[in-house]
């Protein structure tokens, strides 16, 4: 019963954050479904909540793995259709990030340039930049040390700066 309402508590609390997360983290709108997937595993793990990290960060982390999974999911069935229907690259997976989001062209531009970025970075530009988690609540989330959160952000930036022309950021 007080896990119910821990549970109730947190997504009135944290539901935004994970929306928010969740639409940078995937390019997408449409991300209801996998807030409630976020949730669900939510309760389903209460009992695995210790503490160590907060509330908000251990939702975020099951929220990357509930994105994650979609995305092997969808490519999955991505590739199972065209081999199916023997298409080479003729299927477009996503809208662009101005019809998603509604970005600016900077904006866009910048966020195109992320989704290049190797997954590791990708991670660590979503986590610390986008949705503006401490290096602690990031290392958490993603099960790193601080160290390597704070190498590997700044290894991003300098990657993305790279993709962009060399503009800073």
């Amino acid at each position: 019963m007080r896990e119910e309402t821990e549970i109730t508590d947190w997504f009135r609390a944290y539901h935004n954050d994970i929306y928010n997360f969740l639409i940078y983290y995937t390019g997408g709108m449409d991300v209801e479904d996998l807030v409630q997937e976020t949730f669900v595993k939510a309760v389903r793990n209460i009992h695995k909540f210790k503490g160590d990290a907060s509330p908000r960060t251990w939702l975020i982390s099951i929220a990357r793995n509930v994105a994650i999974d979609e995305s092997r999911k969808r490519r999955k069935e991505e590739t199972k259709r065209t081999r199916l229907f023997r298409f080479n690259d003729s299927a477009k997976v996503s809208d662009s990030p101005e019809e998603i989001v509604g970005l600016s062209e900077t904006k866009a531009e910048l966020y195109m340039a992320i989704r290049t970025l190797k997954q590791s970075y990708y991670d660590v530009l979503m986590l610390r930049g986008i949705n503006e988690l401490s290096v602690q609540e990031t290392a958490q989330a993603l099960k790193w040390s601080e160290n390597k959160v704070n190498l590997s952000y700044h290894r991003a930036l300098k990657a993305l700066e790279k993709k962009m022309g060399g503009r800073k950021l």
